[in-house]
């Protein structure tokens, strides 16, 4: 199995951690899709990262339908999702809230990076802005009511939301700190010394 992507985009790291948590060996090649986009349309003709080619050479994307073909692989029971019901609602609720901080701070980077200066859009950046500042207190809200594990038996919920914080600290610091989300930087700060992630670095 091969992982394609970037491990500064969260959703190629959040994909590779999950693959190690999990024991699956898997090929990563970093190919990034502005600097080696001829490459990445040789793989994946949209130039989607990540990108995930199976055994039997099917070409994945999305970060959470390739976990979901991961969570397959594994059976029921064997992956990083729980079975009981209310267990796994909190799960998806927090990854979900990862998720929209991945969308938001990418947007972010994206609007201060890629447009122009002069025709940048204020009032969307303040949305977006407020969004992720949104998701980021809900999750400080949701582990300070019910830590996550950041050892060995980290779940999906964990991974993602670490992935996601190191991620803002990386490209938009400015828009979140540790001083107004403690428990969310702390819990990111242990998981990070995890095997699984320390050795898929951010850059």
């Amino acid at each position: 199995m091969k992982l394609i992507g970037m491990l500064d985009s969260p959703y190629v790291r959040r994909v590779g951690v999950s693959l190690k948590r999990l024991g699956i060996e898997f090929e990563h090649e970093a190919v990034s899709v502005f600097r080696g986009m001829e490459r990445f349309r040789e793989v994946n003709p949209v130039i989607k990262a990540p990108t995930f080619i199976t055994d039997d050479g099917q070409v994945l994307m999305e970060s959470s339908l390739i976990l979901d073909y991961v969570e397959c692989l594994k059976g029921p029971g064997n992956g990083l999702m729980p079975t009981e019901l209310a267990e796994r609602a909190r799960t998806l609720r927090l990854t979900g809230l990862a998720l929209v901080a991945y969308e938001k701070a990418v947007q972010i980077y994206y609007e201060r990076n890629l447009r122009p200066e002069a025709i940048q859009h204020a009032p969307w950046i303040e949305r977006v802005s407020e969004q992720l500042k949104t998701a980021c207190t809900e999750i400080e809200r949701e582990l300070k009511a019910r830590p996550l594990s950041a050892s060995a038996d980290i779940g999906q919920d964990g991974i993602s939301v670490a992935v996601g914080w190191s991620f803002i600290q990386l490209v938009v610091p400015d828009q979140a700190s540790a001083e107004d989300y403690p428990v969310l930087a702390a819990f990111t700060a242990q998981a990070e010394q995890l095997d699984i992630f320390s050795s898929l670095p951010m850059v």
